[in-house]
């Protein structure tokens, strides 16, 4: 077992980087294939 990392408020950073790994889109990247869809279509117009 990996040794477990704590903030100093008691926070796991291991499992909260594991969550993170499962939670899908980041706001980033959402932004970006909403961008991408957004060009595709107009260069269709």
């Amino acid at each position: 077992m990996k040794d477990k990392r704590f903030t100093i408020t008691g926070t796991d950073i291991t499992e909260v980087k594991r969550q993170n790994t499962n939670s899908g889109l980041t706001y980033n990247q959402v932004k970006q294939l909403l961008a991408e869809k957004y060009m595709k279509e107009n260069e269709n117009k």
